[in-house]
């Protein structure tokens, strides 16, 4: 290595000069699992010394004889800029390059202890090149943000008593230029859309399917090599805080799926990544997984919870997002999860739970927790592990939220059948309140459930045309009535009729039809109310939000329940009639006297329904109904919802 690289009046700098970001508390933090902010350490970092500005670069390879930085600043030579290892056993290898800064591309030369060479991209890296090429980029995440109001109120937004309702999307297929189909939109493009759309329709909330770098574009961005990276198809960190601002500044909570359960076997990322199995746990039985064909962190290894940890808070802390949606959390808990026998090792007390993990799972849930106590986190987690969403210091996992998988299932199970038979599965669609309130639940309609030959959720209901967007209205009518919060994947807002396709834009062209036009105009008027009235969301986790008052109608096929929110006066009526038949005069009781509103019929012509009913105005008459002493007189749409409420 030369000894000398530039000169400066006051010193003379050697190649890669010695410098730290590190303090001893930190290297201690660091090996103790217990440092949440090391994106400030780790990485490539421009910074001035001795009078000189370059960058500081910090890997951690504890398995290297030799670590270099090689770019194009150094004709990508793997022996001119050696990085200097500390001293204290901590595997951290560090140094300062003069003269180097934001855009140059970079990667880590590493020769392991057994002599194995290997070209890795920096984990920490704050930008990737754009795929399929590999190498890092000096980058920096400094915006100045205009949200404050937003992030100083975040927490009305956000809570768990406050409406919730989610617009699930890919980034990269939500919509394409119509004069360049094959060109991603760009950050600043998609906020152009995307931010107006999103007000317009009503929803509180978007979540982006992971936009962190990755190399295989049809994983939809669940095979992440790039961890503290914004995705550079769509443009740059600060192009994606913009759209984050945007979406603020129009009073719209930003989620993003977050992906700590598995990694992929890249060459240039995480897999082996100083020639041991450094992020991946060794023992195949738990660090390879046999669906996705990639690797499991190992969850037990201190620093590779500190890196999981301190990834999550970095999207916190430096995109403003407001909640993380952690995937496969159901593949984390479980040892023998997608496994057959002999294919997994029982934990030390015999079962099946991966006690790492979970031990991992409450500690991000009180990292996060403690550092942004306004966000959520929200578990995609589909078994029945029990307390996911509930405190650690309950014994449970300390997610804010978990995905009401069972509902999801169940729901469209009993919607795929004809409504002649419905009667048959009426246990199907009832099952769910009996342990809706076990867990803080989201309902969700996620892009798992239109793709692969599943359909999307308009030809999952049966029936002529007319009938399956009336199903679809009747499915959106009961999921926004249902305790718990909401989510929606996009396309689904207005009756795409293919499954989804992440290499094209959404069929954009069929709202020229009224159809669609009406389950998007359905969508748009539940999202209003539910916003609007507090007993759709004020106890959406709380038994005491809910009421049956007929859930037994199996014959029928109509099912009639009360939701409450903290002011009796708010209570809202909810009558569903799962068939075609026209209901007059169908009697319910009500818990007060008085005069009851129709204030949403799912039937309505402006959403493309028959407008056969429309109720206006019901007087309660004194005759006992429903084990209520008050009751009215209704007209039911066909495959359609009604929800009362009192007036005056």
């Amino acid at each position: 290595m030369p000894d000398v690289h530039v000169t400066a009046a006051t010193h003379t700098f050697k190649a890669v000069e010695p410098y730290s970001r590190f303090t001893e508390f930190d290297v201690s933090l660091f090996k103790a699992g217990k440092h949440y902010k090391l994106y400030e350490k780790f990485g490539s970092h421009v910074v001035e010394h001795h009078g000189v500005v370059g960058t500081y670069f910090a890997v951690w390879a504890p398995n290297a004889q030799y670590v270099s930085v090689t770019g194009n600043f150094n004709g990508w030579n793997r022996g001119s800029h050696q990085l200097l290892v500390r001293w204290d056993s901590s595997g951290i290898w560090e140094g300062f390059i003069p003269n180097i800064g934001v855009g140059e591309t970079y990667k880590y030369f590493i020769k392991s202890s057994s002599g194995e060479e290997l070209e890795k991209s920096d984990p920490f890296a704050l930008r990737w090149e754009l795929p399929p090429h590999t190498a890092s980029i000096v980058a920096d995440t400094f915006y100045e943000w205009k949200d404050k109001q937003w992030m100083t109120n975040r927490n009305a937004h956000n809570a768990l008593d406050k409406p919730y309702s989610v617009y699930e999307m890919h980034v990269g297929s939500w919509a394409r230029s119509p004069e360049s189909p094959d060109e991603f939109l760009s950050y600043t493009q998609l906020g152009d859309k995307l931010v107006p759309y999103l007000k317009d329709m009503g929803f509180t909330h978007v979540e982006f399917m992971p936009i962190m770098e990755h190399p295989y574009y049809p994983s939809w961005g669940y095979q992440v090599s790039g961890f503290f990276a914004a995705s550079s198809r769509y443009g740059t960190p600060q192009q994606l805080m913009e759209l984050i601002e945007r979406l603020h500044n129009e009073g719209i909570g930003v989620i993003l799926d977050w992906v700590p359960s598995h990694f992929p076997g890249d060459a240039h990322a995480l897999y082996r990544f100083d020639g041991s199995h450094l992020y991946e746990h060794a023992d195949t039985r738990k660090g390879y997984h046999p669906d996705w064909k990639s690797y499991i962190f190992n969850y037990g290894r201190n620093e590779v919870r500190a890196f999981l940890i301190s990834n999550a808070l970095f999207w916190l802390d430096r995109y403003h997002a407001d909640g993380l949606r952690v995937d496969a959390v159901a593949s984390m808990l479980y040892l023998d999860y997608s496994r057959n026998h002999g294919e997994w090792e029982p934990n030390i007390y015999g079962g099946n739970e991966n006690l790492e993990a979970v031990s991992f799972l409450k500690e991000f849930n009180e990292a996060v927790y403690a550092h942004f106590p306004d966000v959520q986190t929200i578990a995609e987690e589909s078994t029945a592990f029990p307390g996911v969403s509930r405190p650690t210091f309950t014994g449970g996992l300390g997610f804010g939220m978990k995905w009401m998988m069972g509902w999801m299932h169940d729901t469209l199970k009993y919607f795929a059948n004809d409504p002649v038979y419905r009667k048959y599965h009426h246990g199907q669609i009832t099952f769910s309140t009996i342990y809706a309130f076990t867990e803080n639940f989201m309902l969700p309609f996620s892009h798992d459930e239109v793709v692969y030959g599943k359909k999307s959720l308009l030809n999952k209901m049966p029936g002529d045309e007319w009938q399956k967007f009336a199903n679809l209205r009747l499915v959106y009518s009961y999921m926004f009535s249902h305790p718990g919060t909401k989510l929606l994947f996009m396309g689904a807002e207005f009756g795409q009729g293919g499954e989804w396709n992440y290499q094209y834009s959404l069929d954009w062209h069929v709202l020229q039809y009224e159809c669609h036009q009406g389950i998007k105009e359905t969508v748009k008027a539940l999202n209003h109310i539910y916003r609007s009235e507090p007993a759709l969301y004020e106890k959406g986790f709380d038994w005491s939000g809910f009421e049956w008052v007929d859930g037994g109608n199996a014959n029928d096929s109509i099912l009639v329940y009360a939701r409450k929110g903290n002011d009796p006066a708010n209570e809202i009526m909810v009558v569903l009639n799962m068939t075609p038949v026209v209901r007059h005069n169908y009697r319910i009781g009500v818990p007060a006297a008085g005069t009851w509103r129709e204030i949403f019929n799912s039937d309505a012509r402006e959403f493309w329904g028959s407008g056969s009913t429309a109720n206006g105005e019901l007087h309660t008459e004194g005759v006992a109904w429903h084990g209520k002493p008050q009751s009215v007189n209704l007209a039911l749409p066909p495959l359609g919802a009604v929800y009362l409420k009192r007036v005056g």
